[in-house]
């Protein structure tokens, strides 16, 4: 796979970026595309939504598990990280703020949005973590600086995931509620690896609460 994702396609659905009110950037999983994970923005009941997916080269944000030591998935997780930090100061230089500007990820890009939104903790519109949590072996130090300062964050993921073991879904509500955001996280029972409709009803309240 290539070492970095730039260059790669950035996907839009909603409102044109320059019109919206607000801004969502879905960032998708390990195999998948940003036009799958852009499929999601039909889920939601919004006006003046600008919806953006970037697309990672090879289809794949970093090669190895989100649990593998950090410097054997450099440098594509870098990349990955400074790629959501270019849409982001693309959806702030249209004059949308971090305020009303939701991260919304699934799987391998669930864990990517929690990872930045850990290492760039601020006041957003909302996280959304569908089957993900934040990156790194058990043990990683997690003394990120910064304050996410009320931040709405919901994870969800099923208690049996076969690439997400619960204990990092609990261990990341702990850490970005350390951080100061509002979390609500949800182990579904018996669920597989997928989207379901109450964790899109916890992400819609999330939209719905956009001052």
């Amino acid at each position: 796979m290539s070492a970095t994702h730039h260059g790669q396609p950035l996907l839009a659905a909603g409102e044109p970026l320059q019109q919206a009110s607000s801004a969502m950037v879905l960032v998708h999983g390990r195999g998948a595309t940003a036009e799958s994970i852009l499929s999601l923005a039909n889920e939601f009941r919004v006006s003046g939504m600008a919806f953006l997916a970037p697309q990672a080269a090879g289809n794949t944000w970093y090669p190895n598990s989100f649990l593998a030591p950090l410097h054997s998935n450099e440098p594509w997780l870098s990349s990955a990280l400074d790629v959501l930090a270019s849409v982001l100061e693309r959806i702030n230089t249209a004059g949308i703020p971090w305020e009303r500007t939701i991260l919304l990820g699934f799987s391998q890009g669930a864990c990517l949005a929690s990872e930045f939104v850990a290492r760039n903790a601020r006041r957003y519109g909302g996280l959304a973590a569908l089957s993900g949590g934040l990156i790194g072996p058990p043990g990683t130090p997690r003394n990120y600086p910064g304050s996410l300062d009320g931040t709405p964050i919901f994870l969800g993921c099923s208690d049996v995931d076969p690439h997400i073991p619960k204990e990092r879904v609990l261990e990341s509500a702990d850490v970005l509620q350390a951080l100061g955001g509002v979390v609500t996280s949800i182990l579904y029972p018996n669920l597989p690896h997928t989207v379901i409709r109450d964790e899109i009803q916890h992400v819609q309240a999330i939209i719905d609460a956009l001052k």
